[in-house]
């Protein structure tokens, strides 16, 4: 057998309060792509940045290409041939591709010392090509879509001449097409002979793209195997330590009274002439393609996007609902799908983040109860299972399943009326999945009308008790929970009649 291009042995790391690896174990292999699988909080990160440079291990060893090394930043782990391309892609918007590619590395004229322009566009078509991206180099980075900013990151690794190519969730904002894409291109780099470590929570990628699979859990390794020889099953069992005898516990219940009411809504080039009802105890899926306009809707329920005509009824009422403090005031919550720029102040506490919005709970006279706030924080984290070393960790050093415990928290403290849930489970793992649908459940038994929307088509059809499915910022299909099917959900995507 090969010899491993990259083996990691017994790696431990700890931080204050939390033991983040305990012996953990990794082999990589040139010429393929090993997930590395685990729920949010196992570890999956912290090893990577120990690969990376960006921390240090307290102990194990790290062998590459044979030689026991120790990597001591990430510009060394650059030097090595180890490239990472983060969740949350490390571009500078308002610079060029090619300015994106070489930065720091730009090619200079040998007198002056200024930048070779001429060079610095042929070098970055080259790698651009290699990938069959056919973009101009000079294109400002923040005018790509997603997709395109991706192939951006990994035509930077191939510019380093990367032997390792670590890819975090690279599925996670992306369109099936540009998934397919994303995949021929996986596919070159193994044939070129490149290693590539792929994190996902997404298990049917796993089986489309990789070929070998390490599991870790609770900062631990939990084993390996090759894709070939192991099912989904086996792979979610490894994960949360458990059989999930069902991924979508869908709770069902006789829905109330009519509790929200949207009647024409419209806003130009976005909406057209939307109608949509939710009763207590409900939850309508919103389903359709990426700019079908599902979010637009639930952003101009909340306010945060305002219409040109239409009407909302709460509870059979009129209301004007001008901004999201109005819409707040009425019970209306708002969970967004980009928890880190939206949805959380990532600066901020646990307790800060989950108390943001009802803090009138708990001050008199503008001043704030902190015993009181904390008694209410410390309930919450018991009751959604938080894992955090307490209330006043920084909610940005918690793993995304985690974050979106804290930010359903934060809604879930004034009491909503209406809950919309815009991708609740994007970023999140099998285990904390199943934890969201449980808490949505009882969300609807204490009589909360809810709207959730997600790309992920087995979620919305197995926990809504509703479909609406939106195309061209238009609904073209509605459906109950025991008529729909995949057909008939792609059909009304696409505006088929």
């Amino acid at each position: 057998m090969n010899r491993p291009i990259l083996k990691m042995e017994n790696i431990s790391k700890s931080f204050p309060g939390v033991k983040a690896l305990d012996h953990v174990n990794l082999e990589l292999y040139t010429g393929k792509v090993l997930a590395l699988l685990g729920e949010n909080g196992a570890g999956k990160s912290t090893l990577m940045k120990i690969l990376s440079g960006v921390y240090t291990k307290d102990s194990g060893d790290i062998y590459f290409e044979g030689n026991k090394i120790d990597i001591h930043s990430p510009k060394h782990a650059q030097s090595l041939g180890i490239a990472i391309i983060h969740q949350e892609l490390n571009l500078l918007p308002y610079l060029s591709i090619a300015e994106n590619i070489f930065i720091g590395r730009e090619f200079t004229k040998n007198m002056t010392g200024r930048i070779d322009w001429k060079k610095l566009y042929r070098e970055s078509k080259k790698y651009l090509e290699q990938l069959g991206v056919t973009i101009d180099p000079r294109t400002l980075v923040k005018n790509l879509s997603v997709g395109e900013q991706q192939m951006v990151e990994i035509a930077k690794a191939l510019s380093l001449d990367a032997k390792i190519i670590i890819m975090d969730e690279p599925t996670d904002a992306l369109t099936n097409k540009e998934t397919e894409k994303l995949f021929k291109v996986i596919r070159t780099l193994k044939q070129n002979g490149k290693a590539i470590v792929y994190i996902s929570h997404r298990l049917k990628e796993i089986f489309e793209i990789c070929d070998d699979v390490t599991v870790m859990r609770d900062g631990k390794y939990i084993g390996s195997a090759n894709v070939k020889n192991i099912d989904q099953e086996k792979l979610i069992e490894m994960m949360v330590g458990r059989k999930l005898e069902d991924k979508f516990p869908r709770k069902i219940l006789k829905p109330g009274k009519e509790m929200i009411r949207v009647e024409h809504l419209s806003k130009k080039g976005v909406l057209k002439d939307v109608n949509l009802s939710v009763r207590s105890g409900e939850v309508v899926g919103l389903s359709g393609l990426m700019g079908a306009g599902r979010t637009e809707l639930a952003k101009a329920i909340f306010g945060a996007l305002k219409i040109d005509s239409g009407d909302i009824y709460l509870e059979g009422e009129k209301v004007k609902i001008n901004n999201p403090k109005d819409a707040v005031s009425l019970g209306i919550a708002y969970v967004s799908e980009d928890r880190k720029m939206e949805g959380l102040i990532l600066k901020l506490s646990v307790r800060h983040n989950m108390t943001l919005s009802a803090l009138g709970q708990f001050s008199t006279a503008g001043q704030i109860n902190a015993n009181k706030e904390s008694r209410q924080v410390e309930e919450y984290i018991k009751k959604l299972a938080i894992k955090t070393p307490s209330s006043l960790q920084r909610v940005k050093n918690l793993s995304g399943g985690n974050q979106q415990k804290v930010v359903l928290s934060k809604w879930m403290m004034i009491n909503p009326k209406v809950l919309i849930l815009d991708e609740p489970t994007r970023g999140v793992d099998v285990g904390a999945k199943v934890e969201i649908y449980e808490l949505i459940n009882k969300l609807k038994e204490s009589g909360v009308a809810i709207i959730m929307i997600s790309s992920e088509m087995p979620e919305v059809m197995g926990i809504s008790d509703r479909i609406v499915v939106m195309h061209e910022g238009k609904i073209t299909g509605e459906f109950t929970h025991d008529e729909v099917s995949q057909e008939k959900i792609m059909q009304s995507a696409v505006g088929m009649k």
